[in-house]
């Protein structure tokens, strides 16, 4: 439900049912969708989110926020905090639950998973909460990720999952993403989540490069197959 897309965001009351009757079919739900939703005030948001209620839908993720150079950073975050406000109000009407999820970088609010916290810390939890991302959360927090996950747990709307290496090349050192399992992030989140009282979605995520076809299929299984074996 984004640009780029399986389902457009324009095109939500046409495909969004075509989509979710095609995975019922063959036995799947849609717990969860990614969309550009950033306020109130975007054409699209209300169509978007009044779609995904009338189907089912219950959660969806937020866009996400840069920081501009040229503003104070407290600034811009009260500003993002009044849209979701708005939003939490919207979600109410509907009966959905939003998720800011953190994303690693230089300029991404939420990035410092206390950006997100101070932006959600009043609002209600069932109207607006954090997709939290271990991936991402370990990316810029090295060993405080416990910390983190344990401010953002009254939160938690969804888990998102990925791994990732540190790679130096003549540039210097870069994240790479990986299959699960095979870089930084600690198995042990998923055994301190499972003590917690979450029962949202967990979301997988392949960023790496995980060819097409039967290939893609089966390195995606074995994500799920050490995903499995970790939440046992």
């Amino acid at each position: 439900m984004r640009a780029k897309g399986q389902v457009l965001p324009e095109r939500a009351e046409e495909d969004l049912p075509k989509f979710v009757e095609a995975l019922r079919k063959r036995g799947k739900a849609v717990h969860i969708i990614t969309t550009d939703v950033k306020n109130t005030a975007q054409p699209l948001t209300h169509k978007v989110l009044r779609t995904a209620a009338k189907l089912g839908i219950k959660r969806y993720r937020l866009s996400f926020w840069k920081y501009a150079k040229d503003k104070p950073i407290a600034a811009q975050l009260d500003e993002i905090r009044a849209e979701l406000r708005d939003l939490a109000a919207l979600n109410q009407e509907l009966g959905l639950q939003a998720g800011f999820q953190n994303h690693s970088g230089a300029d991404y609010v939420g990035a410092p998973i206390w950006d997100i916290w101070q932006l959600v810390r009043d609002l209600d939890p069932k109207l607006m909460g954090t997709c939290f991302d271990i991936g991402h959360a370990t990316l810029e927090g090295g060993y405080s990720w416990p910390s983190t996950a344990r401010l953002m747990e009254p939160h938690l709307a969804a888990v998102f999952v990925k791994d990732f290496i540190w790679k130096k090349g003549e540039k210097g050192w870069k994240a790479e993403w990986c299959p699960l399992g095979e870089g930084m992030v600690n198995k042990s989140f998923f055994a301190w989540l499972k003590k917690t009282g979450f029962t949202g979605p967990i979301s997988q995520h392949h960023e790496y490069d995980h060819g097409e076809g039967k290939l893609m299929i089966a390195k995606m299984q074995q994500d799920l197959r050490v995903l499995r074996e970790w939440l046992a």
